[in-house]
């Protein structure tokens, strides 16, 4: 009994392996897929926009869909650096730069930590401005949806 208990874990692997050789074999009998990205073959350090859609130039910042959705960036940001050394949008939204520049502020919970600790400048985890405000577009929707703004943002 001793033994089937210390072999059991093993026959279990083998069994596993072949039931996998076996599902390896039957992908092997398909065709292959080919796989295309969004970015075509560009590499992330460049843009690429859609051909079909435009970045929305200057125009009034667009409503929120949701309550805690950050704002869109109402104009272009075609061609804008981002990286640890250097942040293009700090340029006009920077606090000691919105006076002159008439753009809006950096928000406040901008400066806090994980932690909630107020720091002098941007949080890094806040800094790259991209991964969550995007610009406005005329761009169609990739996939049709049923998507309706919250009941209080309408």
């Amino acid at each position: 009994m001793k033994t089937l208990k210390k072999i059991a874990p093993l026959l279990m692997a083998l069994a596993l392996f072949a039931i996998g050789l076996d599902q390896v074999r039957a992908a092997d009998d398909k065709a292959p897929v080919k796989l295309q990205s969004l970015r075509a073959g560009t590499p992330v350090n460049q843009d690429n926009p859609p051909a079909n859609h435009r970045q929305e130039r200057d125009h009034p910042v667009g409503d929120r869909d949701f309550v805690q959705m950050p704002p869109l960036v109402p104009h272009t940001i075609s061609g804008y650096q981002i990286t640890k050394n250097f942040n293009k949008c700090m340029d006009c939204h920077a606090w000691q730069k919105t006076k002159e520049s008439g753009a809006t502020k950096i928000s406040v919970t901008h400066f806090r930590t994980r932690e909630g600790v107020e720091l002098d400048q941007v949080s890094p985890r806040r800094y790259f401005c991209t991964q969550c405000h995007v610009p406005q577009s005329d761009a169609k929707p990739l996939v049709a949806n049923t998507y309706e703004r919250a009941k209080g943002m309408k």
